[in-house]
């Protein structure tokens, strides 16, 4: 009886130790999490949908991409087998050819500042264009790049090995070329899950990958040209096709569906 006892002790102590090490990390306590353990469609009270081809008033959502993302639409978009699945399918549907989803947080999971962390295997051809990314929540500064644009983790097919992480804002964006932006090489990013993460602060925002910092942004104090990151951003996770980076190197039309899949997503915080 006492070896029983004191083994159902220990197991209780090593679980909660377990526990205790999910929810505090480094001083970040857990603030919202998705660990897919229900089957079917995405969580709704975690996940919405940024839904149709974007025409007319942003058709190809801005980078003539080929895609129409559907709304809950489990081909697209389901939770299966402990993971998220975004599919792409090669199908006609409104203006476009192909189908895929775009999930978003926006009023379900917002936060300004905290620890973001997916883990996710990427889809592997040319004119797969996967993301994980952040937008602002209320666009408080105005429009596009002017209240900013967080890219955690971006993939284009024609370069299946590597990822980029990227920021833009008024004073730093693609259009002039002055992006805040780097990359890494990883040969295995279709063939296993790695975390894709965001450390942000007032002060920086630090982009990691299984832990190595792949990029470091920090405030200059120059107004919100250069950090508009003081306000709520939501996450999105998204498989686009083609389009004017992911379709540079044209469409392989012979490799759908094709599949972005995510084995979690956490978010942490420090207390104020």
């Amino acid at each position: 009886m006492y070896k029983l006892t004191t083994l159902f002790f220990l197991t209780m102590l090593l679980f909660l130790s377990c526990s205790t090490a999910q929810k505090n990390t480094n001083g970040y306590t857990l603030v919202w999490s998705d660990e897919f353990s229900k089957d079917g469609l995405p969580d709704a009270n975690k996940w919405g949908y940024d839904a149709a081809d974007g025409c007319p008033s942003n058709c190809g959502w801005g980078n003539n991409e080929l895609q129409y993302y559907t709304t809950a639409v489990s081909k697209n978009a389901r939770v299966e087998d402990g993971k998220l699945i975004v599919e792409a399918h090669k199908e006609n549907m409104g203006t476009k050819a192909y189908t895929s989803a775009r999930l978003s947080t926006k009023h379900k999971g917002d936060w300004k500042f905290g620890k973001i962390i997916v883990r996710a295997k990427l889809p592997k051809g040319v004119g797969v264009w996967p993301a994980i990314w952040m937008l602002p929540t209320d666009w408080v500064y105005g429009g596009w790049p002017a209240s900013g644009e967080i890219d955690i983790m971006e993939n284009v097919g024609y370069m299946p090995d590597s990822l980029f992480c990227t920021l833009h804002t008024k004073a730093y964006n693609h259009i002039i070329n002055t992006q805040a932006s780097n990359s890494l090489y990883d040969t295995t990013l279709s063939d296993a899950y790695h975390d894709y993460e965001l450390d942000w602060d007032a002060e920086a925002m630090h982009f990691l990958y299984d832990g190595k910092k792949v990029l470091t942004f920090t405030n200059k104090h120059e107004g919100f040209e250069g950090w508009p990151f003081d306000k709520e951003f939501h996450l999105l996770i998204n498989l686009a096709v083609g389009g004017n980076w992911g379709g540079k190197k044209g469409v392989d039309e012979k490799i759908w569906p094709q599949k972005l899949m995510v084995d979690y997503v956490r978010v942490y915080q420090k207390k104020q």
